[in-house]
């Protein structure tokens, strides 16, 4: 029997599993996927998420394989209407990380293996959770045979579409939005460096991040879904909104999505936790969710290292109380900022858009307004 069986090997659920791990717990981490991914989508490490990283010997590899992003710029017909700086000499790391997901996700599962290298278990299909008053249970299929893992507890970071809170009936609040965007990863042949640039266009917003290896990624918003997300159609949005040219030679990502956002009522149920993705779902656009689901796993893990030491439903009770409420609060604040930069990045008329970006051209240079617009990009 496993002191703790953490649900999903993506990012959260294997930072969850090596913070574990280190101290000194059984844990195993089950995983449907056979083999690692090799999705992109999550690139923005930010700061307090790197600073948590570190506690499990992750951040330096990855802050030496990734693009520190120090500073951002604001365009709009051609002319910058803002400069922003995003470091903040007094954190630990003063920049955001700009990395590949499957790069974050590598290091981390290599760390877990380095802990413990029988963890890690793929093709496993999580199916059902089963309290018997004395432990869990957790019912599955693995190549097609029935499998069962007992644990004292689980920790459930299976992503957006999670079969453990499915199996528990926590039906999250779902919220849709009107925005769309699609995006994709060029040679970077800007002038832009290691900044990270909006233009604030009347057709939308576009944006675009430096990545390792000369890579910039781009990121359209559109008021409809894109039915064909290819290269050459990417390229001729962001030559039409920006006057920028990339390659569509040299793209290595294209993906298109809508937005929506989720939120449990419950993250925590009997001796099951819910973190990262399968608690609250985010909007992309500002990069908040994989930190956060980070953040919830550095909030969570000295409350189950305790509740290990003493009983499952004991002492803990209360802090898993607080630590429920806390982190729903931080991901409502996290869902209410990812609208607002949705807003922000939504068509407007000429002349309404060039008074707002006016506007932000002059409180960008007032110290108060700009220390607030670097908290809110690097999530402090």
């Amino acid at each position: 029997m496993f002191d703790v069986v953490v649900v999903g090997a993506g990012p959260v659920g294997l930072f969850m599993a090596a913070l574990l791990l280190q101290g000194g717990h059984r844990v195993a981490v089950l995983e449907r996927r056979a083999t690692p991914g090799r999705q992109t989508r999550a690139i923005g490490i930010h700061p307090p998420a790197l600073a948590a990283l570190d506690a499990v010997g992750a951040a330096r590899p990855l802050v030496a394989s990734g693009v520190r992003i120090t500073r951002g710029a604001a365009y709009s017909g051609g002319r910058k209407v803002a400069d922003m700086d995003f470091a903040r000499p007094s954190a630990e790391y003063p920049f955001i990380l700009a990395v590949p997901q499957y790069l974050t996700t590598q290091t981390l599962e290599s760390r877990v293996i380095d802990l413990d290298p029988r963890a890690l278990q793929r093709g496993v299909q999580v199916e059902e959770v089963v309290d018997d008053g004395g432990h869990l249970r957790l019912r599955g299929r693995r190549d097609g045979a029935q499998v069962e893992f007992r644990a004292r507890l689980v920790v459930a970071a299976d992503g957006v579409h999670s079969a453990v809170r499915e199996g528990l009936g926590l039906e999250p609040r779902l919220r849709t939005y009107p925005d769309y965007y699609v995006m994709g990863d060029f040679r970077d042949e800007s002038e832009h460096g290691n900044s990270a640039v909006l233009f604030l266009e009347s057709g939308g917003i576009v944006e675009s991040f430096p990545l390792p290896d000369g890579i910039r990624r781009w990121v359209v918003r559109l008021g409809a879904p894109c039915r064909e997300p290819t290269p050459h159609v990417l390229a001729a949005l962001i030559k039409e909104r920006t006057a920028s040219a990339v390659d569509p030679g040299s793209n290595s990502m294209i993906s298109a999505f809508g937005v929506t956002s989720r939120l449990v009522a419950r993250m925590v149920h009997g001796r099951v936790a819910l973190i990262g993705d399968a608690a609250h779902e985010i909007s992309p656009i500002g990069g908040q969710g994989m930190n956060l689901g980070w953040l919830d796993a550095v909030a969570l893990a000295p409350i189950v290292g305790e509740a290990l030491r003493t009983s499952a439903g004991g002492p803990a009770g209360k802090q898993l109380e607080e630590f429920e409420q806390d982190r729903r609060r931080a991901a409502k604040k996290a869902i209410w900022q990812a609208g607002l930069n949705m807003a922000l990045g939504r068509p407007l008329p000429p002349k309404v858009l060039n008074a707002r970006n006016a506007l932000i051209g002059r409180a960008i240079t007032l110290p108060m307004f700009s220390e607030l617009v670097a908290r809110r990009f690097t999530m402090h």
